[in-house]
């Protein structure tokens, strides 16, 4: 008699497999596929007045805050340029959301056309 056991050893790691497909990712060509250029796209249309608005409210606040610094602590001499420039520091941070409504909408219309190219391409898909 034979008393050799014809067995069949697997071993599954579902986090070993997820690591493996991780770094076989990393040295494959990407080829965006449209989802995901759409959402590219879509973010990419607020970026630019986000970014603007951020800049302009954040040296606004500074400016603000220079005017107050110049009208409480450093006396007569500066209490005038103080007000002076504590409202354009308040004149910018009111200007701050309309940059960001105005910059924002002059992108998404420089990309509408891309981007009902691309949601008409995925809803004929889906159909």
């Amino acid at each position: 008699m034979d008393d050799r056991k014809d067995t069949f050893n697997y071993t599954y790691s579902a986090k070993q497999q997820e690591e493996i497909k991780k770094i076989r990712d990393k040295y494959l060509s990407k080829e965006e596929n449209k989802m995901e250029q759409l959402r590219r796209l879509d973010a990419s249309a607020s970026r630019p007045g986000a970014i603007a608005s951020v800049t302009l409210g954040t040296v606004s606040t500074l400016l603000l805050g220079v005017g107050m610094s110049c009208t409480m602590v450093w006396g007569d001499a500066w209490f005038i340029p103080g007000i002076i420039v504590g409202l354009l520091g308040m004149a910018g941070i009111v200007a701050a959301y309309p940059v960001y409504i105005h910059i924002t909408r002059k992108q998404r219309k420089k990309l509408a056309p891309e981007i009902l190219r691309l949601t008409d391409e995925l809803t004929q898909e889906q159909s």
